[in-house]
């Protein structure tokens, strides 16, 4: 029997559809009994993990079944072992270094209170909320267009956060996958009557795998240094980009800061490692204006392969440089971003990998 070409038409257009909205999904699930979020672009060959009661952190990028990611493995407890820089940790309400325990902000000192055990010491580091439980997730989604889960932390909600950084405040985050780039978007409120600093970023930690580093080269969209102490805190001093770009990663190992970034036609920064034709790049917004650049040390430079944790490349986007809330109050450092009383702050970093 013949079935009429309109009706075959009807049917291959619904069977389009129907493909078309199943590239993309979005799932609640577990892992080793932690909740976690997967978003997927089937097309693309992209997956990411999420975990958000692990300081809602995504802790894993696969393309095509490689992680792209620095992660101490493929599940979520093991992940929890390498909770320093597994991932993509958020770093805030402060981003790497202190250069001591308080801050300075409209013209008050506020000191730590470091019995609560909170803040790292004797370097502050990494802000209040690496690890967090507090996030609450809003929405997990897919459509047509992407996968995205959108969180937020009511950071006024919790004494010992406010007793350290006495700025009511929240934070939403969005990660949202979509024609195989993944989006970490960000948007601050400041609840409170003052005016107040932001000096947060990210700490994503990347990796080519399978490929030793030292076959690795890094490209670095900046041209300047910001100059640091001998704890890697910034001096508030700046100097035109020495180290060759592109960087061969070879034997090095540093903690530098960067800034005065070079940008493309839509103000986006562009940071990338490569390696024979495979390339991870990850893209700052106007409103992320530095970069630390971590190299970590190989512990086995003669077999560096089995050096699992140091076999990754960090380039983390950041509101200022290190310490600049501090470095702002003693007339070092102009580039601090203040959000005022009831305003926004929002903003977003890519990542894409291609040859992988």
């Amino acid at each position: 029997m013949k079935i009429p070409i309109l009706i075959l038409a009807l049917c291959t257009t619904s069977l389009s559809v129907a493909s078309a909205a199943q590239r993309y999904t979005a799932e609640k699930t577990s892992d080793h009994g932690v909740d976690i979020v997967r978003l997927t672009d089937s097309t693309g060959g992209v997956e990411v993990a999420i975990a958000p009661s692990v300081g809602n952190r995504l802790y894993e990028m696969k393309v095509h079944g490689k992680n792209v990611l620095n992660s101490a493995s493929d599940d979520v407890v093991d992940f929890q072992k390498r909770i320093e820089t597994g991932g993509i940790p958020f770093l805030a309400p402060w981003a790497n270094r202190l250069g001591e325990q308080d801050f300075w902000a409209n013209g008050k000192k506020y000191i730590f209170n470091m019995t609560l055990g909170n803040v790292r010491a004797p370097l502050p580091i990494h802000g209040l909320v690496r690890t967090s439980p507090f996030w609450e997730v809003t929405e997990v989604k897919a459509d047509k267009q992407s996968a995205h889960i959108t969180s937020r932390l009511r950071f006024w909600r919790y004494p010992d956060l406010m007793a350290q950084w006495p700025f009511a405040q929240e934070y939403e985050m969005t990660y949202q996958l979509s024609k195989g780039v993944l989006e970490t978007r960000l948007v601050v409120t400041n609840l409170s009557a003052d005016p107040m600093p932001i000096v947060l970023g990210f700490h994503p930690c990347f990796r080519i795998q399978d490929v030793d580093r030292d076959e690795w080269t890094a490209t670095l969209a900046a041209r300047q240094i910001a100059v640091g102490d001998n704890r890697v805190v910034a001096t508030g001093e700046l100097k035109p980009l020495d180290l060759p770009n592109p960087f061969p990663l070879k034997g090095q190992a540093l903690d530098t800061g960067l800034t005065d970034l070079e940008r493309d036609a839509d103000g986006r920064a562009h940071f990338s490692i490569e390696s024979g034709g495979k390339k991870v790049e990850v893209l700052f917004g106007p409103r992320y204006p530095a970069a630390e650049f971590f190299v970590p040390r190989l512990r086995n430079q003669s077999n560096a392969v089995s050096d699992s944790g140091a076999q990754t490349v960090c380039f983390e986007p950041m509101t200022g440089i290190t310490n600049a809330v501090n470095l702002y109050h003693e007339g070092k450092y102009s580039g601090l971003q203040i959000l005022a009383p009831g305003a926004n702050w929002t903003e977003s970093f890519w990542i894409r990998a291609s040859g992988i």
